[in-house]
């Protein structure tokens, strides 16, 4: 990970081997925001003009590179844009600065050290900017040649230390929000190393151990149920899901609980290792990224660990529910009836439709315990990639102040999310002749149909949401802002942000 500084020193001093400056797209040209007085004095005020005259804009995302001026320590001046500038009297708004800080994090892959001149208001600028640093350093190597040695392309590590100006070392309050940002943010980063992995090596069961082992690290109470365990518990839809891989399923159930917590959250994800479709096989070229399948549970365990590494004052529980979906003779087969743990029964029309199946028994499950409030997270459906696109998750739940509050959550930390509605007139589409409700319904409007499909199986009174991560959770194109190419940790902000919303007393 990258390690995160603060200092107050001069940019000219400082030994680094680049220093990171912003630059906005202005009325009438790029304009060099606040923290780079320093670079701009040294260039006798005229960066701006420097800039334009290299192309910059000070669009988001634009990168650009020039030699330091004579007197400085560093190189390198690096130049990111962080768009259009704000209004007066008005600061640059904290996805801004994470997106630009990442950036240029990644832009300096193989960097020893670089410091980061963004433009800084408060505490939580500089939180904004330490996430969007080890947000954006981020890469997957592990599998590489140089993989042992934290290699990235090209021989490139991520950037190693990243010094952030402004941040006073010895104030309480900036200290904290880089904390924060780094306990988040390396929890985030867990969770993409775990999309990442390929399902040889990471099928329920190792999953399951990893989970043990953090939760021992962290002080978080675990209990992992096997196949021995879910059979003699009755979770047919685990189970079922799971019946037709040599690697048995688990349930996982992570505990962290305060001696001040006054609420409780479940957190529930969906953890299939990797999604073949079962007997209802995907077709040829939907196979080659369903390692991603478990990236609701990766988020579920990043949100947990988090919040324990945060101590916040509130209980949280995380229900991680695991199998790997594979066609062979002991496969659950169309037409199926499967017992639920909640003892309802479910007539499976499609076995790609697996994903309800391992959330229903966990929402159950979790249901038991009676928390406040419930959040899934979930791969669940392409309709919602459909509806929302590559980079927006869904919310559904079944109370609408709930469901504005986990909107607001998701987009206060910067995860692109929509709140979708729960027609009832969708439900009957999954009247069954041979059970209690079928797993398939209309075909229109099949991301909501899945959040009713789930709903039944929230215990009665509980507020409950469903984040449909289908879109955001996998990223196949190029990266952007802090988000690299692969698992994108989708959903782990959110969580943790609702689980300090209701330390707070302040959960809708």
């Amino acid at each position: 990970m990258t390690a995160l500084t603060l200092s107050t020193a001069a940019a000219p001093g400082l030994r680094a081997d680049a220093i990171v400056i912003g630059v906005a797209k202005g009325a009438n040209g790029p304009v060099v925001t606040a923290g780079a007085e320093a670079v701009d004095k040294a260039y006798d005020g005229r960066l701006a003009g420097v800039l334009e005259t290299l192309g910059a804009a000070g669009a988001e995302g634009e990168v650009t590179k020039l030699p330091a001026p004579a007197g400085f320590k560093t190189p390198l001046v690096l130049a990111v844009g962080l768009g259009a500038e704000p209004e007066k009297d008005a600061s640059y708004d904290a996805e801004a600065l994470r997106r630009a800080a990442g950036v240029a994090a990644r832009t300096l892959a193989g960097s020893k050290k670089a410091a980061f001149a963004l433009p800084l208001t408060d505490a939580a600028d500089l939180g904004a900017v330490a996430e969007g640093v080890v947000l954006g350093a981020y890469s997957f190597d592990v599998y590489k040649e140089q993989g042992k040695d934290a290699k990235a392309k090209n021989g490139k590590g991520p950037l190693a230390e990243a010094v952030l100006l402004g941040g006073k070392p010895r104030d309480a309050a900036h200290k904290a929000a880089v904390a924060r940002a780094a306990a988040v943010t390396e929890e985030l980063n867990r969770a993409r190393d775990l999309i990442n992995t390929p399902p040889n090596d990471l099928d329920p069961q190792a999953f399951a151990a990893l989970a043990q082992t953090a939760a021992k690290e962290h002080g978080i109470k675990v209990q992992v149920l096997d196949e021995k365990a879910l059979a003699k518990g009755g979770y047919g839809g685990i189970l079922g899901v799971g019946a037709g891989s040599a690697a048995a399923p688990r349930l996982v159930k992570l505990s962290y609980t305060s001696s001040r917590a006054k609420k409780h959250l479940a957190f529930v994800g969906k953890g299939i290792t990797y999604d073949s479709g079962g007997i209802s096989l995907k077709p040829a070229g939907h196979n080659e990224t369903m390692k991603c399948d478990m990236s609701g549970a990766a988020a579920v365990f990043a949100a947990v660990v988090a919040v324990a590494r945060l101590g916040l004052d509130v209980n949280v529980t995380g229900w991680l529910a695991l199998a790997e979906n594979m066609p062979s003779g002991s496969a659950t087969r169309p037409g199926d009836v499967l017992r639920m743990f909640s003892g309802k029964t479910v007539e499976v029309l499609n076995t790609d439709a697996e994903g309800r199946l391992v959330l229903a028994d966990a929402l159950w499950a979790a249901s038991q315990e009676k928390p406040d409030a419930i959040v899934d997270v979930a791969t669940l459906t392409g309709a919602m990639m459909l509806a929302l696109g590559s980079r927006t998750f869904g919310i559904m739940a079944n109370d609408d102040a709930f469901r504005a509050t986990v909107h607001e959550a998701a987009e206060e930390v910067g995860e692109p999310a929509w709140p979708m509605p729960l027609p009832d007139h969708l439900r009957k589409g999954m009247d069954s002749p041979v059970a209690d409700i079928a797993n398939m319904g209309e075909r229109m409007g099949g991301g909501l149909v899945a959040g009713l499909f789930l709903r039944e199986f929230v215990g009665e009174g509980i507020t409950w949401a469903h984040l449909d991560i289908a879109g955001p959770a996998f990223n196949e194109g190029g990266p952007f802002g802090y988000t690299p190419k692969g698992g994108t940790g989708t959903a782990v902000r959110t969580l943790v942000r609702l689980a300090e919303l209701t330390a707070e007393g302040d959960l809708g």
